[in-house]
């Protein structure tokens, strides 16, 4: 291992001033959040700043989201990609801190700020290794939109040619069970597949006093509802982990009337890729079944979201071993599969590459009940913006 990376010197890469920075650009981020696709303001900053330290980011073509690429002197090979997500939650931000949201209904309640100031501050570390000669290998940062809106803005940046060039793509998800300082990590699947289920049901509507000459459809949604997973569960090898839960059901105005339509949503998650790719066919045929036996129609609309990411094993370890050399061996924690969904899986069907669970729990609150992810009093720990960069870095370096 050279001084560079080991855990005495590396910690010099990220100098107070820098680390006072970001944390006031991640504040500044919290405070104007952005949903998928309207991250106007929050490229615009980071484009800012980027080109403060003398490199050329590009946005992307859907006008939000930016890649930016470090390419030391005389480096030769492929690119490694370090991925944030820019875009924020639609959900009211309730916190009483400082850098509180200053817009309604308006949150970055899974730590999207924080993954895009990881980034840039890896960024501007490398940048300055890379001036000085001590960057081997050419690094793109990539700062993507749209995360939350299925089938996730990665899809988009790909098209945007983000890829182009890249061999490897890494990234850092934060995880409010795992304490600052650590990262949860796993080789092979880390997180779910997760569609979106659209269902309308609809009859002739009628008189509750005689249900047996028309279609009870409030019966029939509530047989739809409580059923169909029921029926997937005994479909499916149950290691594949594939659930339907509904999010929404809405039918009927008065309760003497039948009415004539019902209207269902909600997600179906998977923890096995292959029985991803198979659900669309089990979805129909398990709702389009009951539908029948209660004498309703029904109309499906089945919405693809994202695959589940899968780290290799080249790209975990990797982060593995940088993570041990900044912080040693015990700051790493193994992970489970979530049942969350996360748009990084994209990537990983053209590249390999993984993606870590980046603590940002207040170190010494283990007992206390975390503060979950898209939830609108949703905080980090920012020690972890610092360990977020300094991992990032020492990846970059290592590989």
């Amino acid at each position: 291992m050279s001084d560079l990376l080991s855990p005495q010197s590396t910690p010099t890469t990220l100098d107070d001033a820098l680390r006072a920075e970001l944390i006031a650009f991640r504040r500044d981020l919290h405070r104007h959040p952005e949903l998928g696709n309207q991250e106007v303001r929050t490229t615009a900053v980071i484009k800012d700043r980027l080109e403060r330290a003398g490199l050329a980011p590009r946005v992307l073509d859907s006008g939000t989201g930016l890649v930016c690429d470090i390419r030391p002197e005389g480096a030769e090979g492929e690119l490694l990609a370090l991925r944030a997500d820019i875009d924020a939650l639609p959900i009211p931000d309730t916190k009483t801190v400082s850098y509180r949201s200053t817009v309604p209904g308006r949150a970055h309640a899974c730590g999207h700020d924080v993954h895009s100031t990881v980034v840039l501050g890896a960024g501007l570390v490398l940048a300055r290794l890379a001036a000085d000669g001590r960057l081997a290998r050419p690094v793109r940062l990539l700062f993507q939109p749209a995360e939350e809106v299925l089938p996730g803005g990665a899809t988009d940046a790909i098209e945007s040619r983000v890829l182009q060039g890249v061999g490897r793509i890494l990234a850092l998800h934060c995880d409010p069970k795992v304490e600052a300082g650590r990262i949860g990590l796993r080789t092979g699947a880390i997180t779910s597949a997760c569609d979106r289920i659209e269902i309308k049901l609809s009859g002739p509507g009628g008189h509750t006093a005689r249900p047996q000459l028309t279609t009870d459809l409030v019966t029939a949604a509530a047989k739809v509802v409580t059923e169909v997973p029921a029926l997937l569960a005994r479909r499916v090898d149950t290691r594949a982990g594939l659930a339907v839960t509904w999010g929404r059901l809405q039918t009927g105005h008065a309760p003497n009337v039948i009415p004539q339509g019902a209207e269902l949503s909600g997600t179906m998650r998977c923890l096995d890729l292959d029985t991803w790719r198979r659900a669309p066919d089990l979805v129909h045929a398990a709702v389009d079944e009951v539908a029948t036996m209660w004498r309703a129609k029904s109309e499906i609309q089945y919405i693809r979201g994202v695959p589940p990411v899968v780290n290799d094993a080249v790209s975990a370890a990797l982060l593995g071993d940088a993570m041990t050399a900044r912080f040693g061996a015990d700051s790493i924690e193994p992970t489970e599969q979530s049942l969350g969904g996360e748009d990084f899986s994209w990537y990983l069907e053209q590249v390999p590459g993984a993606m870590a669970r980046l603590g940002v729990r207040p170190r010494g609150e283990a007992g206390a009940t975390p503060r979950d992810i898209h939830q609108g009093d949703f905080d980090v720990d920012e020690h972890a913006i610092s360990v977020g960069v300094d991992l990032l870095t020492a990846a970059a370096l290592l590989s």
